[in-house]
């Protein structure tokens, strides 16, 4: 088998195994959101990311809050917009 096959065979079952995980290592954390090393550094010393150190050298991810955390900004579409304003509209009609 080609060794570029295994690679990418291998590639996959690693996003398989970390999407099945609750609770991601630092490494798995940069990959999974494709946040550099130094920037998740950056967050974690700031707190501005959701993050765990248990024994006060490991850091840890709850999947579950980095995805809330990944999403807090979110941006409505025009389609989203111009819909919430035809409710707004017919709502407060006069």
């Amino acid at each position: 088998m080609d060794n570029f096959l295994i690679l990418e065979r291998l590639d996959r079952l690693e996003k398989l195994i970390i999407a099945n995980k609750e609770v991601l290592t630092f490494e798995e954390t940069c990959d999974y959101t494709g946040i550099s090393r130094s920037y998740l550094y950056k967050l974690t010393a700031s707190g501005n990311i959701p993050h765990s150190k248990p024994n006060g050298k490991m850091i840890f991810f709850e999947k579950k809050k980095l995805n809330n955390w990944l999403l807090q900004n979110s941006r409505k579409s025009r389609a989203e917009i111009t819909d919430k304003a035809l409710q707004y509209t017919f709502k407060n009609r006069r």
